[in-house]
């Protein structure tokens, strides 16, 4: 740890130590230890948080609560979150809970979601992957101002589309939705085959130090957390998000939990079973699922075509990016879905899955595993676009790493948001995007709001699997993609890497609408925050 801010930790321990202890001495009546939440009732449609909601992320392990219908309530407010025995941290929280509730709406449904702001600091929400009207993506200074402390906004929308999608705070992004602002989205198609057990798990990482998280800190410096990186803190100065956050994210965790706080997913012989994994983190995180085969049946809710079954292999989930995997449960025992990666905390996310009547506990292997590459999983098929198709634009995004002195910024095209050049577009344009990682270490997951794109290509080579419609796609450093997507949803739209700490110093840009005007004006006074 920094020398200067080693006192403040030492105290802050102190008071958690304190904390716990008090916790540990109340009576099931009303204390801590004595709440059970297994058996709270997660299905009531738009449900209120109870009494006990700033402590119902403290010790449940399960799954965030589910709401149904297509009206809706969320409230921003700050909560504490027990990730696991020992590490309890000041969250941002929607209803209370790490992560917020989830919502299921079906195909078609209009939906109304009020956001109340509990919080001391403007926030917004953002509906990540969901193609909705301009302004309704909660983009403050884009498409909206930041819904102020006291205040609430109503988000409306047709849930248009169905697949797995997520909400978080664009506002302060980087702060915001790494203390816990997010939630899951799941839109249902009615003619889509149910599986027997449908499990999400929104993933996430965090510091030790519940204080000092990624979104108080800037990667580039670092003052992403008030920290004084000068060249004597352990040669850290100057150092890509790459090779600091490995070192400090140590904490991963699924639905708010790391370890064995995390909840098992439990599973009945002959069932089918849909796991929907959600990375609302700034790490990837590389999963194997022990003792099946299973199948990634969509990514970014978009469906593959034809999945075969994956043996032996690692699905790498990069930030902002989701992917669905079904698996038959045909193999009795006690097994996990876990990250391998040489992260020091890998060890920490592995979620176990029981079968039910059966005792003992997972371990893991030390099996070598290979990252399955996308670009070639399924079965090539009729898609909407080609390389040899005619584009009425063509652009090219250099993503690029630039260190000044020990500061680090993100670039694209060699300048930084908001000195960014937009993508100007018209309605029914057909767009294709290359994208060049020149970053010598920093890994983009680079999200389009507003759209869905297909994946051309991949360092050259043709996609030769199946047809690869996305919304965030990650490139590592030496990689070119090039991708395609259709103008059809007229607005101002974020471009940007979802490492948000990649987003807050620079690597933003935005795909906007010729003669397209905002309905909204622009208050200096809001504390917009886009990044």
């Amino acid at each position: 740890m920094i020398r200067k801010n080693r006192k403040i930790f030492v105290v802050a321990a102190i008071a958690i130590s304190l904390i716990l202890i008090l916790a540990g001495c109340t009576n099931g009546s009303g204390g801590i230890s004595g709440m059970d939440h297994s058996n709270m009732d997660m299905g009531q449609s738009g449900a209120s948080p109870s009494a006990s909601g700033d402590m119902a992320n403290m010790e449940s392990g399960g799954a965030p609560e589910v709401l149904t219908g297509t009206k809706f309530t969320l409230t921003a407010q700050e909560n504490h979150l027990m990730v696991n025995e020992t590490n309890m941290r000041t969250a941002m929280t929607f209803n209370g809970t790490v992560p917020g509730p989830q919502i299921r709406v079906k195909l078609g449904d209009d939906v109304e979601i009020t956001l109340k702001n509990e919080l001391d600091v403007p926030t917004t929400i953002h509906w990540h992957g969901l193609p909705v009207p301009n302004n309704m993506d909660g983009i403050p200074g884009v498409t909206m101002n930041a819904v102020q402390p006291g205040e609430s906004f109503t988000y409306k929308f047709n849930a248009n589309v169905p697949g797995t999608y997520w909400y978080h705070s664009h506002q302060d992004g980087v702060v915001q939705l790494d203390k816990g602002l997010y939630g899951s989205f799941i839109v249902e198609d009615p003619d889509e085959q149910k599986p027997d057990r449908d499990y999400t798990l929104v993933l996430d990482d965090w510091m030790e130090d519940g204080e000092m998280d990624h979104g108080s800190m800037d990667m580039s410096g670092m003052d992403h957390g008030n920290m004084d990186m000068d060249s004597s803190d352990n040669g850290m100065a100057g150092m890509s998000d790459a090779e600091m956050m490995p070192m400090m994210y140590t904490i991963f965790t699924a639905n708010g939990k790391s370890g064995s706080s995390i909840a098992p997913l439990t599973v009945k012989e002959g069932e089918t079973v849909r796991i929907r994994l959600i990375n609302a983190g700034f790490l990837s995180h590389p999963l194997y699922l022990q003792g099946h085969e299973f199948k990634i049946v969509s990514t970014d809710g978009q469906p593959i075509n034809n999945p075969p079954l994956v043996n032996g292999q690692l699905l790498n989930v990069a930030p902002g990016e989701r992917y669905d995997i079904e698996f038959v449960a045909n193999n009795p025992g006690a097994w996990m879905l876990a990250e391998q990666s040489p992260n020091p905390g890998a060890p920490t996310l592995a979620i176990p899955i029981v079968y039910e009547g059966v005792e003992g506990d997972a371990k893991r292997d030390n099996e070598q595993r290979t990252i399955i590459d996308m670009t070639q999983y399924g079965e090539a098929a009729q898609s909407e676009f080609s390389l040899n198709d005619k584009f009425d634009l063509e652009y090219t995004m250099d993503l690029n790493t630039v260190n000044a002195g020990g500061n680090i910024t993100y670039t694209i095209n060699g300048k930084s948001f908001p000195e960014t050049e937009p993508m100007m577009v018209q309605e029914g344009d057909l767009v294709k995007v290359k994208l060049i990682n020149n970053s010598p270490k920093d890994v983009h997951p680079m999200h389009l709001h507003g759209h869905f794109f297909q994946v051309l290509s991949k360092n050259g080579q043709p996609v030769a699997g199946s047809p690869l419609m996305k919304d965030t796609l990650n490139v590592l450093p030496g990689e070119e993609y090039e991708i395609a997507f259709k103008a059809d949803n007229s607005g101002n739209w974020m471009f940007h890497c979802h490492d948000l700490g990649h987003a807050s110093k620079g690597m933003v840009t935005q795909v906007n609408y010729e003669g397209f005007t905002p309905d909204f004006t622009v208050d200096p006074n809001a504390g917009n925050k886009p990044e």
